[in-house]
């Protein structure tokens, strides 16, 4: 039964993670289309909701038995470089969180044209740090099972 919970568990963070993987892609080409304009604005919104929904959640999957567990059983003196990487995945969070309520507070068109250039650069720099966490993740993961790979005696 733990078997099967583990393989609907791992089905349901690879399609979260597909889904990730495509809003971030939405909200880039709509970034470069955001200048003024306020519908392009409203689908921004839209997509940062549905990743401030989804997140949590893959978040909460990942951490089932511990995040990054398996890494740790390998190196339990890796405890550090997998601490820092929960706390950094936490500050993605609230940074997207704290970029859609500012966006949400200047949503009357005359303010957003006032901060859209800000916006717009913070949330594909948003983006660029979300990739560069996840690449971190696979990394330390693989690391963890190729440190063992080497000459036989």
């Amino acid at each position: 039964m733990a078997r099967r919970n583990s393989s609907i568990m791992n089905g349901a963070l690879e399609e979260i993670t597909a889904l990730e993987y495509i809003l971030m892609g939405d909200l880039l080409d709509l970034l470069e289309e955001a200048d003024g304009d306020a519908g392009a604005w409203k689908w921004i919104s839209e997509v940062l909701d549905t990743l401030l929904k989804t997140m949590p959640r893959e978040f909460e999957l990942q951490d089932e038995g511990g995040y990054l567990e398996e890494v740790l059983e390998e190196h339990p003196n890796w405890q550090g470089q997998v601490r820092n990487l929960y706390k950094e995945r936490c500050a993605l969070l609230v940074n997207l969180s704290d970029l859609r309520n500012r966006m949400q507070d200047s949503i009357p068109l005359r303010q957003m044209r006032q901060i859209a250039s800000e916006l717009r650069h913070e949330l594909r720099d948003w983006i660029t740090s979300y990739i560069a966490h996840q690449r971190h993740e696979r990394r330390i993961f693989q690391d963890a099972f190729n440190n063992d790979i080497g000459a036989a005696d």
